[in-house]
């Protein structure tokens, strides 16, 4: 156990304990001399020299513990090597907090839950879906090298990194039943998407609007479909395109998709270099129903068939919306559960150092405490008067 001071420069504070001294000395009473006639035959004698006498020294001591505990304060002191070397026991949420209890036989054992701020056993199960590796590597860079560590899991793990932790330390790896509860996933947006055809050409533009509605049931609510006709403006290149338009796609078009746009078109629209690298859709036969490639900094999309039932049966799908919406919606994010068994912590991890106590929140208790003390010496009734 060491004391050490993070901002030593904080001790030039102690100059203050003069102030005290100065004040106690400047607050005796002066003496007024009376004049008796019979003195004033006596022979003139040397006037005694004043001695430096403090009144009221256990004030003014309390005075002087104040201020340096003040100046202490500012110093930053800390205090190392007062570990708790007390087991630790988590529970990931979704294991019964009774029976990570019976885990440990010891008594003094710390028993927490794996979530945010380590709550207490003692409190309700914490919502969410914790980060289980990062919380690991949290509580293993906080606690001392040598606290034993014992980690209660459920069967299946929710949150799970791509790779088992690795900490410092050994971990006991306890497997019990349970279940994590699971997050649900948070709804997204439908996607915003802009239609551009020719005049008097409205082949499947029924099935496309059916289908946009289907993403926004709410008839209240703007349909996530806006559309125009070839000639009318592009939109910014975050909104995905649909180009119905027979042809060569326009010049300012394939700038747009190089810029960063997607665009999704007709079977009959034809786009200068377009090569199809990925199938991101097919029917149930396997055929693919839409191509697509990389152009610049954008996707193109194209659909292999006209936009009819009898030439593409996927129109009038129960799916369609789906399946139409998936292509612009943004990578879903893998699944991220693995058996408990397969994503025990493995050691060789980075050893920190434990953090000193700090001991600035007990000095300012004890400050206010000798405080109210001191005003209380200061102000009582029954305090003598100085001489």
């Amino acid at each position: 156990m060491s004391l050490a001071l993070l901002l030593p420069a904080g001790l030039v504070a102690l100059v203050a304990l003069l102030l005290p001294l100065l004040l106690h000395l400047a607050r005796r009473h002066e003496q007024t001399p009376t004049d008796f006639a019979a003195l004033r035959w006596l022979r003139q004698k040397p006037k005694p020299r004043h001695q430096i006498r403090f009144d009221e020294w256990p004030l003014l001591l309390l005075r002087l513990l104040l201020l340096a505990l003040l100046a202490l304060w500012l110093a930053r002191p800390v205090l190392s090597g007062m570990d708790d070397a007390r087991p630790w026991v988590v529970a990931v949420p979704g294991v019964d907090a009774a029976m990570a209890r019976g885990q440990t036989g010891d008594q003094k054992a710390s028993l927490r839950w794996l979530s945010p701020g380590f709550p207490s056993l003692d409190e309700p199960v914490p919502g969410g879906t914790p980060a289980i590796a990062s919380l690991l590597r949290q509580l293993d860079a906080e606690l001392p090298p040598d606290t034993p560590l014992t980690v209660v899991v459920p069967a299946t793990l929710q949150g799970a990194d791509a790779e088992r932790p690795m900490l410092s330390r050994a971990v006991t790896w306890m497997v019990v039943d349970g279940a994590m509860p699971a997050s649900p996933a948070p709804p997204s947006a439908p996607p915003s998407l802009v239609l551009r055809h020719e005049a008097g050409d409205v082949t499947g533009l029924r099935y496309l609007r059916a289908a946009a509605r289907a993403w926004q049931p709410d008839p209240d609510r703007p349909s996530p479909l806006q559309i125009g006709m070839r000639e009318d403006a592009l939109p910014a290149n975050t909104r995905p395109l649909i180009w119905l338009v027979p042809g060569p796609v326009p010049t300012p078009v394939v700038q747009w998709v190089a810029s960063g746009g997607t665009v999704l078109l007709a079977n009959d629209s034809t786009f200068d270099g377009f090569a199809p690298d990925t199938t991101p859709w097919r029917d149930a036969d396997g055929t693919a129903v839409v191509e697509s490639a990389i152009r610049g900094k954008g996707r193109v999309l194209r659909f292999t068939r006209p936009l009819r039932p009898d030439a593409m049966p996927a129109l009038v799908e129960a799916d369609f919306a789906q399946r139409l919406r998936a292509l612009f919606d943004a990578p879903v994010e893998a699944p991220r559960r693995v058996r408990a068994t397969d994503y025990a912590p493995v050691t060789g991890g980075e050893t920190y150092p434990v953090a000193p106590r700090d001991l600035q929140p007990w000095l300012a208790l004890l400050i206010a405490l000798l405080l109210l003390v001191e005003r209380w010496m200061a102000t009582r009734r029954t305090r003598s008067a100085a001489p």
